[in-house]
C-alpha cells in the first residue's frame, strides 16, 4: 500500500482496494502520525474497524510507529468495561480505535466525549462493517464529526455498499489498487481432502497427527463448531484453543496471545480471525467447513504463506461442499492438488475420535448448564476450560 502515502501527505482522501497482509495499517498510520506531529491535537483521528481484535492490533501498531512522538491511543470496542475506556477518553488521547457500536455508545453516553474537532477518519476492512450490519452506527458517527476532515476507506472488495459509503463520506478520493485479482500466494501449497461428511471429524484428526509439530489454524463456520472442535482436539491430546464471536474480550485475546507465543499450536476459529489480525508462523490453514463466501478462502490461506514464506492449506470437501468448492478454484483460477490418505489407516482412529466427539457434546453441556445456573443466561465465555478437569474426560483419558 505503499502508493497510496504520498497522496495522503497530500491530504488527499483515499479509498485503498487491497487483500489483507499488503501493509495498510502503515500506510494509514503514517501519514495521521506525520500530521500529528506537526500539529499536536487531542482526539486527532478515529480508526473504525470490524472486529475488537483488529482494533486493539491497529491501536498497538499506532503506538509502536509513533512511541518516539508520545501518542497516546484509547482502544473503544465491546466485551471490555465502558467505565475503564470513558477513563482512557478522559486523558484526551491522540487516536480512537473502535469497533462502530461502541464508538457511538460513548458518543451518546460518555460525557464530555465529542469528535468535533476530528481531522481524520479511517474506515477499515469497509466491507466488513457493512457485512455485519454496522451501516447505522457508521452513519451516526458521520453525522457528528467535522464534514471539513480527511477520509480514508480500505476495503478488500469494491461492494455496492462500500461504494454508496464512498460516495457519502469521501471528498474527490484518490483510488488505489492492489491486487485486483483475486490471488493466492505462489509459496501456498494448496490441497484437499474429498471425504463423506461423517468421518470428517476422524480425517482431520489424521492430518494433525500426520503433520505433527506443525502450527496450525483450523477454520469452522459457527462458534458452537469451534468449542465442539477445540474440546474434541484437546480430548484427543491435541494442544488446541478456539476463538470466536461468543468468548468475551479478555478469554479472545488470551487465546490469541497463547497461540502467537506458541503455548498452543492449534486455533480453531470462526472467520473473525481470518482477516487483518498478523499472526506470524502460521504453517497450515485448515478449512474444516467450506467458507461460504469464496473470498472468504483467500482470507482464511492468507494467514499461511506470509511475507515469502511457504505454507500450506488443505480444505476438507464433503459431499455437500462440491459446488463451493468448485467456485473457490474458479475464483483463484488454481486447480488445489489431493491430500493422499487411505480410508483404511483413517478409520483406525473412529472410535477413540467418536468417544472424543461424544466427550465434546458432554462437556459444552455441562459449561452451558454451570453458566445459566451461575448467571442466569447462556454464554460463550468458558470453552478455553482444560477438559481434563471433568472426571468423564479423566475416565476417557484412562481408557485410552
Amino acid at each position: 500500500m505503499i502508493q497510496a502515502v504520498p497522496h495522503l501527505l497530500q491530504g488527499k482522501d483515499v479509498i485503498g482496494l487491497a487483500q489483507t497482509g499488503s501493509g495498510k495499517t502503515g500506510a494509514f498510520a503514517l501519514p495521521i502520525l506525520q500530521e500529528l506531529l506537526d500539529k499536536p491535537q487531542a482526539l486527532f483521528a478515529l480508526v473504525l474497524s470490524p472486529t475488537r481484535e483488529l482494533a486493539i492490533q491497529i491501536s498497538e501498531q499506532f503506538e509502536a510507529l509513533g512511541s518516539g512522538i508520545g501518542v497516546k491511543c484509547a482502544v473503544l470496542v465491546g466485551g471490555i468495561d465502558m467505565m475503564a475506556q470513558a477513563i482512557a477518553l478522559g486523558k484526551r488521547p491522540h487516536i480512537i480505535v473502535g469497533t462502530p457500536g461502541r464508538v457511538v455508545d460513548h458518543l451518546s453516553n460518555t460525557k464530555g466525549f465529542s469528535l468535533k474537532a476530528l481531522k481524520h477518519l479511517v474506515l477499515d476492512e469497509a466491507d466488513r462493517l457493512l457485512n455485519m450490519d454496522f451501516e447505522q452506527e457508521i452513519d451516526q458517527i458521520l453525522k457528528v464529526i467535522p464534514k471539513e476532515r480527511r477520509t480514508q476507506l480500505f476495503s478488500a472488495t469494491m461492494t455496492n455498499k462500500v461504494q454508496k459509503l464512498q460516495r457519502a463520506c469521501l471528498n474527490d478520493p484518490v483510488k488505489v489498487e492492489v491486487d485486483q485479482k483475486y490471488q493466492t500466494v505462489d509459496t501456498l501449497r494448496q490441497q484437499y481432502l474429498f471425504i463423506p461428511a461423517k468421518y470428517k471429524d476422524c480425517y482431520l484428526t489424521y492430518f494433525l497427527s500426520q503433520l505433527a509439530g506443525a502450527t496450525f489454524m483450523i477454520f469452522t463456520r459457527t462458534c458452537d463448531n469451534t468449542r465442539k472442535i477445540a474440546l474434541m482436539l484437546r480430548n484427543l491430546g491435541f494442544d488446541a484453543i478456539p476463538i470466536h464471536g461468543q468468548m468475551s474480550q479478555p478469554k479472545r485475546l488470551g487465546a490469541l496471545t497463547k497461540f502467537k507465543a506458541g503455548e498452543r499450536s492449534i486455533l480453531v476459529a470462526t472467520d473473525v480471525a481470518s482477516r487483518g489480525l498478523d499472526i506470524p508462523a502460521v504453517d497450515v490453514v485448515v478449512n474444516y467447513d467450506v467458507p461460504t463466501n469464496s473470498k472468504d478462502y483467500i482470507h482464511r490461506v492468507g494467514r499461511t504463506a506470509r511475507a515469502g514464506r511457504s505454507g500450506r492449506s488443505l480444505t476438507l470437501v464433503t459431499q455437500y461442499d462440491v459446488e463451493l468448492f468448485q467456485k473457490i478454484e474458479a475464483l483463484t483460477g488454481q486447480k488445489m492438488e489431493e491430500y493422499p490418505t487411505e480410508q483404511e489407516a483413517v478409520l483406525i482412529m473412529l472410535e477413540r475420535v467418536g468417544e472424543a466427539q461424544r466427550m465434546a457434546t458432554m462437556q459444552m453441556r455441562e459449561a452451558d448448564k454451570g453458566r445459566s445456573n451461575k448467571r442466569g443466561h447462556k454464554g460463550g465465555d468458558n470453552d478455553d476450560n482444560d477438559p481434563d478437569r471433568s472426571a468423564a474426560a479423566k475416565k476417557f483419558k484412562k481408557r485410552y
